[in-house]
């Protein structure tokens, strides 16, 4: 693997300690910027067993970098007999670049270009349950699928059920980006989401005209080690108020019966209608209830 792909995600789960624990040993190759064929070939011996390439879904390397192509290293892997695993991470299926999304690797071009597995989340960019999904030759899965652990550390049926129910959306991939909250977050129309901050800003002030509501540009991010790079444009309401510090205004809309999970920048509540469904708006008007009856009680 190279060492530029030595990864660490959430919870402290770093690769090489995985490595270390399964039995298996990783030999780091090339430098943390550049890595190229020869020194994956320079490295392999006759206990080389695999190569590995991992996808940078949570990170970045910029500037004087170089990295080996997926296709590249597979023609490697059948010159020496060697299984070839890619770790794509996020685990994109629906090009979505198509709808102004920087382009992520899909799962189908990780298989069309010789990887032998294919590894990825459910959740994340799929946009599914969280699970791990392994995809790939049949011989090599279904060994996997005998060891003892996949019985152990097998899924649910009810998260089984929750990633057949996402996948079936991708039969149509124009119902998946609509569908899949994830894809219809990602690739909602600027214009929609002015329309709908205008419409929550509007239901706010009638709410309670004492809190200061605009409507301002923005920029989302995708989060959950997914295109940490990205400054995806949206519109937000920002909130907030004379009376109350903006902390209490967070708070107050956290501990609502429906939370609701703003930001705060600049002593402004943020919300982000991205995250925001049409339908659910009420819900979010509603969570500022407590300020509205103080306003309805010191009116007499």
């Amino acid at each position: 693997v190279s060492r530029g792909q030595l990864i660490e995600i959430g919870g402290s789960f770093r690769l090489p300690e995985v490595m270390a624990q399964s039995g298996a040993r990783l030999v780091e190759v090339g430098t943390t910027n550049k890595t190229h064929l020869e020194d994956y070939r320079r490295a392999i011996t006759s206990e080389t067993a695999m190569l590995l390439r991992a996808h940078p879904s949570n990170y970045r390397i910029v500037g004087f970098t170089a990295e080996v192509e997926l296709k590249e290293l597979a023609s490697l892997a059948r010159e020496y007999d060697l299984v070839l695993l890619d770790d794509l991470g996020s685990g994109v299926y629906t090009d979505l670049s198509t709808y102004g999304i920087p382009y992520e690797p899909t799962i189908e071009r990780s298989l069309r270009e010789g990887a032998d597995l294919v590894c990825f989340s459910g959740d994340k960019l799929l946009g599914g349950p969280q699970a791990g999904i392994v995809l790939g030759r049949e011989d090599l899965v279904e060994a996997m699928a005998r060891h003892p652990l996949a019985r152990a550390l097998r899924v649910d049926k009810l998260t089984v059920a929750a990633l057949e129910a996402t996948l079936r959306q991708y039969l149509d991939p124009g119902r998946a980006v609509r569908e899949i909250p994830t894809l219809a977050m990602l690739t909602a129309d600027r214009e929609a989401l002015h329309r709908r901050a205008q419409n929550l800003a509007r239901k706010l002030r009638a709410s309670c005209p004492s809190l200061r509501v605009e409507i301002m540009e923005d920029v989302s991010r995708a989060g959950g080690g997914a295109l940490p790079m990205e400054d995806i444009p949206t519109w937000v309401v920002s909130v907030n108020s004379a009376e109350h510090k903006v902390h209490h205004l967070e708070e107050t809309l956290r501990r609502a019966e429906v939370p609701v999970i703003g930001r705060i920048r600049e002593d402004r509540l943020i919300l982000d209608v991205r995250t925001i469904a049409d339908d659910e708006i009420p819900l979010v008007v509603g969570a500022f209830r407590p300020f509205s009856e103080e306003e309805r009680k010191k009116q007499g």
